[in-house]
């Protein structure tokens, strides 16, 4: 095995761990706060603690990444994760559940992951050949969705027999494996990480956000991804709120929503990873973009719950379709000395989309029905997504995604 296929599969493997102790987590507490609360508010609020220091703490770990070794970043992150979990977990086994002590958790590992985030979008081409990315990429989409499989039904069977304590255990006993392996990693240095004359830290955030706006198609495709994650992933986030209320509150349900979804994925990124050589990237990220919103709608408007489950499915496919394309393009088009600032900006795109959505939505849940939230923004997106392509700036940036790819228009 070729000395490059070695090390992702001890990265992937690695990022695999880790990942679904996370996903554990990131269940178990949802639900919690779903089922004791069922309130749109409270939903909202965990959006925000979750999403709002990640797009904070973003803006400076994009520059750190291109600045320092971006392994020692991930490691040092996850360790601060892991350590906020075990004391969430003590706390909670003493009798302490206050939604404050929650609320604070989520917020330290929302830091964590805004300061790693931007490491491992950077790190990844540094291990993998250029011609290789769409491949791992996907590859990699679909353990995530494997996990999105077996984590709602791990966090279901630990969370209804056991407690959510326990599952934050098992998320800190996952964290160490994880980091373990990646500590074995050889990971290159950036010639510039050891550079005594480089520029200075706000030298290099002013080159870097500079970069960003000024280069077209990086422009459009965060334009791209707020669009989604404040028009989709924020309402989708009230799906389990509307199944509910509106079909009733086991936790059956809920695991069934996620296993449809994380089926979806797995199929999905399967595909993207079969057929990488023949996807046109920016294309790909459109057609995705209007599917999200037809589904949002279509979402809406049914009031059958297995319909509910097969419309979440078919999101499911179309989420690698557009993540994996969208960062793939961007590690192919970016250059390593400046991916750590570009991640770390669509890091602070994405976790701010979120929170602001939800902000939104979550107290408007509370006012009108989940169903009709979903129809409105998922016809606002595929207006949005249609005037995006047609607009002057879309073409060019169309024209650069293909040139970059050696794709050509017709």
């Amino acid at each position: 095995m070729p000395g490059w296929k070695r090390r992702v599969t001890v990265f992937l493997v690695g990022q695999t761990i880790t990942t679904f102790g996370s996903f554990l987590v990131q269940y178990a507490i949802m639900w919690h706060l779903t089922l004791t609360t069922k309130s749109g508010l409270v939903l909202a609020l965990a959006a925000v603690f979750g999403f709002l220091p990640q797009a904070i703490v973003s803006i400076f770990a994009g520059v750190w990444a291109d600045r320092v070794n971006r392994k020692v970043m991930i490691i040092v992150s996850d360790s601060v994760i892991a350590l906020a979990t075990l004391i969430l977990a003590v706390f909670m086994l003493s009798g302490v559940e206050d939604l404050w002590l929650i609320f604070l958790i989520m917020a330290v590992r929302s830091i964590g992951a805004g300061v790693q985030m931007p490491a491992i979008s950077a790190l990844v081409p540094q291990i993998v050949p250029t011609d290789k990315l769409l491949t791992v990429n996907g590859i990699n989409s679909s353990i995530s969705s494997s996990l999105q499989l077996l984590a709602p039904v791990a966090a279901a069977a630990v969370y209804s027999t056991i407690s959510l304590s326990a599952i934050l255990f098992i998320d800190v006993v996952t964290a160490v494996i994880g980091l373990s392996l990646l500590a074995t990693v050889a990971v290159p240095t950036l010639a510039r990480v050891g550079n005594e004359d480089k520029p200075s830290y706000f030298a290099d955030l002013k080159e870097g956000m500079a970069y960003i706006f000024s280069n077209q198609l990086v422009r459009w495709v965060m334009a791209i991804f707020a669009i989604i994650f404040l028009l989709i992933v924020a309402p989708s986030n009230l799906s389990p709120l509307m199944i509910a209320r509106t079909f009733g509150g086991e936790v059956w349900m809920l695991t069934v929503l996620e296993l449809s979804f994380g089926f979806g994925m797995l199929i999905g990124g399967a595909l993207i990873a079969v057929f990488a050589k023949k996807i046109d990237r920016i294309g790909m990220i459109i057609g995705s973009s209007i599917l999200f919103g037809v589904l949002a709608t279509a979402m809406g408007f049914t009031t059958n719950l297995i319909l509910f489950f097969a419309l979440f499915f078919v999101v499911g496919i179309a989420v690698p379709a557009f993540s994996t394309s969208a960062m793939t393009l961007l590690q192919e088009t970016v250059e390593p000395e400046r991916q750590g600032r570009v991640f770390g900006f669509l890091g602070i795109v994405m976790a701010v989309a979120m929170p602001l959505g939800m902000s939104i939505l979550g107290p408007l849940a509370d006012v009108v029905s989940v169903e009709i939230l979903l129809i409105v923004t998922g016809i606002a997106t595929v207006v949005i997504a249609v005037v995006a392509v047609l607009l002057p700036a879309g073409r060019r940036a169309m024209a650069a995604a293909h040139a970059s790819t050696g794709v050509t228009t017709k």
